[in-house]
């Protein structure tokens, strides 16, 4: 370590900076997050319509092998790089936060990026993960724009540089709560300048920042240094009101406004170092994904340019600050979450809409995987709060490596442990042992045979949830379909589902699950049905050794398939 000027800085530099970076013209991008289940995808959209985009810029794991791993779609990426080039974007970089990012993990982020030829790594300036454990639906926190957030914000940006080969990108965060007294492109300009960084605009991001501080949507463009500007992005998003407020919530599987269109179009001959724009275009179907970049590309004509030289800046070689021990970012942490009330922290307004979105995502998460559970135990917001809130959800972000769902149901486990009244145990039981039915592969049958379909599996418990599974379907279509007509999501019809869950009888009940795209579905069956699925899931079986009937009622509900 070397101290100057009062100050402590932390020496780590493993890449010295050149004296100027080539960065390549890109062109129009569609985001992807590399998966096959995932639209649009990519690559099969640019076969339908060539040209319609030029590169993918992906987001993955820091580690190469991880992703290689877990990415579907990497072996596809791997082999067309050449022809369609790629930007690593990676969402498992903090940039803001407690901690800084071990240097194993950025020396893994560089061989990635040079390994798929990424000529920069751009990212949001927030708080994604601790310890590699991501905040659900990766919604990052957005530093403070003051000078206790610059300060960390600088940091980490001049650490992770120091690990990089190419430049890294610094994106302008989504914005809820107001927090800290600059505009987040003052914020970011000075982050640039005390870097060198150059910088990534994201045109949602900004405009969630000047909805929330009741600005209009250009405020604060006249000044800033655009000509530092490499890459623009645009996504799709909602604009929502919470009393007086106005706030615009970053989703890209929502259309892209026509403000952000309009205001693209006025950017792009105003940043005279841009070498990509990105279409952020997770969730669109390919025909909505393929209107939008037909659009985009008319703003950004398919063909090559020169490459850009890029100057490295001074600032770029300042050594790295240490971070000094600072409570903000768990103060949020407890604040968007629950474990504090929102006073505790600057924009109470602000905040409580970015609770709200933080809360929308873990239910989403948690109905994948428990949703009986999750509305009994934790179906209103004050409930799901209470998870949040609590020493099971904090666990999650610590070495122990847990997911969600393990949380909640260590959760659910102590919340039934101390009400056992509540009548949430037997649903809980349910959904415990679902993924173990799952565990072992369902043997294929033979010409002559049937068998059980791969994506089904049966089973039966003591307790009879026939009516409980219902319930929770019709209880959740009834209470969706009052809120589209009032505009009240009104919670306390779930009294009903408790009062179906305390009185469940005994069994034994039997039951399907089948995988579907948003988890498990479980259907009730009879248990002669249910007795003849549990046989096939062992051994394959011939027609004339099966009851008549069964048969034919499990081929017309999708239960079975013929050799």
């Amino acid at each position: 370590m070397a101290v100057a000027a009062g100050r402590v800085y932390v020496e780590e530099m493993t890449h010295a900076a050149p004296p100027s970076w080539t960065l390549p013209w890109r062109g129009l991008g569609l985001s992807s997050n590399l998966s096959m289940a995932d639209v649009p995808q990519p690559y099969r959209l640019l076969d339908a319509s060539p040209g319609l985009f030029d590169y993918v810029e992906y987001s993955a794991p820091l580690s190469l092998e991880e992703s290689k791993a877990h990415a579907s779609l990497f072996p596809e990426m791997w082999r067309r790089r050449q022809d369609v080039p790629v930007l690593f974007h990676p969402v498992h970089l903090n940039l803001w936060g407690p901690g800084l990012e071990p240097a194993r993990a950025l020396v893994e982020l560089d061989a990635h990026a040079r390994a798929v030829e990424s000529p920069w790594v751009g990212n949001d300036v927030g708080w994604w993960h601790v310890e590699g454990q991501p905040f659900p639906g990766y919604l990052y926190f957005t530093p403070p724009f003051n000078e206790a957030g610059l300060e960390a914000s600088v940091a980490h940006a001049l650490h992770v540089q120091r690990h990089l080969s190419m430049p890294l990108v610094l994106e302008n965060p989504a914005v809820l709560a107001r927090r800290g007294q600059w505009h987040v492109l003052d914020f970011m300009a000075k982050l640039h300048a005390r870097t060198g960084a150059p910088l990534l605009l994201d045109l949602g991001h900004l405009f969630s920042h000047q909805l929330s501080a009741g600005l209009p949507l250009e405020t604060g463009l006249e000044g800033f240094p655009l000509d530092q500007v490499i890459e623009l992005h645009i996504a799709g998003g909602v604009v929502t009101h919470r009393g007086p407020r106005r706030f615009y919530v970053d989703d890209h599987t929502q259309p892209v406004r026509e403000e952000l269109f309009e205001l693209l179009a006025s950017l792009i001959p105003r940043c005279p170092s841009l070498r990509a724009v990105t279409f952020e275009g997770d969730g669109h179907p390919p025909e909505v994904a393929a209107a939008s970049l037909r659009r985009l590309r008319e703003l950004v004509p398919a063909g090559a340019r020169p490459p850009l030289t890029w100057r490295v800046p001074e600032a770029s070689a300042a050594p790295v600050p240490a971070l000094t021990e600072d409570s903000q970012p768990w103060a949020l942490f407890d604040a968007g979450y629950g474990a504090a009330p929102v006073t505790s922290v600057e924009d109470e307004a602000g905040t409580l809409a970015d609770q709200d979105f933080r809360l929308a995502v873990v239910a989403e998460v948690l109905d994948r995987d428990w949703p009986l559970t999750r509305l009994l135990l934790a179906g209103t917001r004050e409930a799901l709060a209470a998870f949040t809130g609590s020493k099971e959800f904090r666990k999650l972000f610590s070495p122990l490596g847990r997911s969600p769902g393990q949380a909640f149901a260590s959760w659910a486990m102590r919340r039934l442990r101390e009400s056992p009244d509540e009548g949430g145990s037997a649903a809980l039981t349910l959904e415990m042992l679902l993924p173990s039915l799952f565990l072992r592969r369902v043997p294929a049958p033979a010409p002559g045979q049937v068998g059980l379909m791969e994506d089904v599996r049966a089973g039966s418990l003591p307790v009879d949830l026939s009516e409980l599974v219902h319930a929770a379907r019709a209880v959740r279509r009834h209470l969706t379909a009052r809120a589209w007509a009032s505009g009240v999501l009104e919670l306390s019809g779930l009294e009903s589902l408790n009062q179906v869950a305390r009185r469940a009888g005994p069994g034994p009940w039997s039951f399907t699950a089948r995988r579907r795209a948003g988890g498990l579905e479980v259907t009730t069956v009879s248990p002669a049905m249910g007795e003849f699925l549990r046989m096939l899931a062992v051994q394959p079986l011939t027609e004339a050794e099966v009851a008549p009937g069964l048969v034919e009622e499990a081929r017309q509900r999708g239960l079975i398939r013929r050799g």
